[in-house]
């Protein structure tokens, strides 16, 4: 038997602060271990502050998902300070966090998951050549195409917050902007061009409401053969050329999940608070683990630092959380090699259990029974993981999926907009209180806990998509969801481990491309390279 350990330092295409270490044996990925190699500490930045400060400093987090948390942090704050919340002030809420997950769709996509696609390692693949046609970095006709177009629906979210990203106008009470026809009329007009210029003519190449038909795994194949528009759609040919090279054969992951939810009917969240929130949720929370569904409740939640550099060995729920960074070098004698906490889930009869969030789990708690009327009501990816399982193909098609639903929800909400009534209802500050916020940001379930003293912020925790996916192992040695998919990855080319990276993408880590592959036995390099030439 042949073993390789290697160290891919760092991985992704955007931010280089995550690590892999991988065991190989006989080409198949044995073991992992995620390491996010940056200290941010924006939890310490935060305490004693006022209690906006979330507004300000939260969406300086990520240049990417600003949006997403500028919303969760407002929300905490309104339930700390109990506010009443304008119908329409939920309702500019939703469509400008919807049209953030909108362009980060065809971006994610094309410049940082398909031009893996055209890797060497895929030449003889009858459709090789059409992929390096079609997603080709710069070049590609249809890579040039969905990341220009992808940022038109931001422009729907600058034209109600200002700007974009790192905007703050999400207030406790509603949201400072004052809205008119033309501004409602020009958001449906970019929204319409960038349905009928990518999402329709060139992803789906078929309707919305067609695709919104699909409801099991052979209707899907069906679609896919269904004409020729559709057969050649990028969507079409992704699923295609993705069954034809395996990427529906490995990246499972613990097959557990957790959605935090986000968009509200705007009647049933009036007065934000922790009790009510799951039942207002368009886009539902849930917990599906081993084959059964839970409904979501915060008070589970625990964050684990036993790997990570943090004092303490407790789990601990946000409200009582602490970050208290240690110096790695000493951490790592305890066996500590991670700066990113590992959130785990109390599953009634299972335990603290690691769970998947991202699209995949919310697309899973879609299937969840008993939905309300104005609620998520999906089964297709209950299906396909039933008859699939998890993976990195179905990973990017839950994600896939979300365009269409988004830009439907979307539009309904902007023909919704009361424009004569309030967009905001002045609050009580008060002094004291505790604060639960949280959405979907593209990545995944992202949540705020403030807690509040004498005015001031007395705790804030901060737990991220990327926390629960690539978060090291527990207390218990429990692996990570990440550290979980990669194990069973085969590897082709240790020195192009572009199985490793299919992997990380499909839960759209946000990280440079660089890769150093070492044989841990010896410590040689074995290969210096940059993925596809992307700097």
């Amino acid at each position: 038997m042949s073993t390789i350990d290697l160290h891919v330092s760092p991985l992704g295409r955007v931010e280089g602060d995550l690590d892999v270490r991988v065991t190989i044996e006989d080409g198949v990925v044995s073991s992992a271990w995620t390491e996010a190699a940056m200290f941010r500490g924006f939890e310490m930045i935060l305490r004693g502050k006022d209690p906006q400060a979330g507004l300000i400093v939260c969406p300086r987090i990520c240049g990417i998902c600003g949006g997403s948390h500028l919303y969760k942090s407002a929300y905490a704050l309104d339930v700390a300070w109990r506010t009443e919340m304008p119908a329409n002030a939920t309702l500019v809420r939703n469509i400008a966090q919807a049209c953030e997950t909108l362009q980060s769709i065809p971006r994610y996509f094309y410049a940082l998951f398909a031009i893996d696609l055209t890797n060497k390692k895929y030449a003889k693949s009858p459709l090789y050549e059409e992929a390096v046609r079609r997603f080709a970095p710069y070049v590609g006709e249809s890579y040039q195409k969905g990341v220009v177009l992808s940022n038109k629906p931001v422009e729907v979210y600058a034209l109600f917050g200002g700007q974009w990203p790192h905007s703050s106008f999400m207030v406790p009470g509603g949201v400072m902007c004052a809205p008119t026809l033309s501004d409602v009329t020009r958001a449906v007009a970019i929204l319409e061009h960038w349905k009928d210029n990518w999402l329709e003519a060139q992803w789906l190449g078929c309707s919305v409401d067609r695709w919104l038909e699909i409801e099991t795994w052979e209707d899907m194949l069906e679609w896919v053969d269904e004409n020729e528009s559709q057969h050649n759609s990028d969507c079409g040919f992704f699923i295609r050329y993705a069954l034809d090279v395996g990427l529906d054969t490995y990246g499972v992951g613990p097959g557990n999940f957790i959605a935090t939810g986000t968009y509200f009917e705007p009647s049933l969240y009036t007065n934000p608070d922790i009790d009510g929130r799951n039942a207002a949720l368009i886009n539902r929370s849930g917990i599906f683990a081993e084959g059964n569904f839970y409904e979501f409740d915060q008070a589970n939640v625990r964050e684990d630092v036993a790997h990570s550099f943090y004092q303490g060995s407790t789990a601990r729920h946000p409200f009582e959380g602490e970050t208290v960074p240690v110096d790695p070098e000493a951490g790592r004698k305890d066996g500590k090699y991670s700066w990113a906490k590992s959130p785990r889930y109390d599953v009634p009869g299972l335990g603290h259990v690691p769970l998947e969030t991202g699209p995949l789990a919310r697309r899973m708690a879609a299937a969840a029974p008993n939905a309300g009327a104005h609620q998520d009501d999906d089964n297709l990816f209950l299906d396909i993981h039933q008859k699939k399982g998890p993976s990195v193909f179905v990973r990017q098609m839950a994600r896939m999926h979300e365009g269409p639903k988004y830009y439907k929800w979307v539009m309904d909400w902007l023909s919704k907009l009361e424009l004569s009534e309030s967009f905001y209802s002045k609050p009580v500050e008060h002094a004291e209180g505790k604060g639960f916020g949280a959405t979907e940001a593209a990545r995944g379930a992202l949540a705020d806990w403030i807690v509040i003293e004498d005015g001031k912020i007395a705790n804030y925790q901060v737990v991220t998509p990327t926390a629960w996916n690539i978060g090291p192992r527990d207390a218990e040695g429990v692996l990570g969801p990440m550290e979980q998919a990669m194990v069973g990855a085969p590897i082709a080319d240790p020195s192009d481990p572009v199985e490793l990276g299919h992997v990380a993408r499909s839960f759209d880590s946000c990280l440079v491309c660089t890769v150093h592959a070492y044989d841990g036995r010896t410590g040689k390099e074995l290969s210096r390279f940059v993925i596809n030439g992307d700097v």
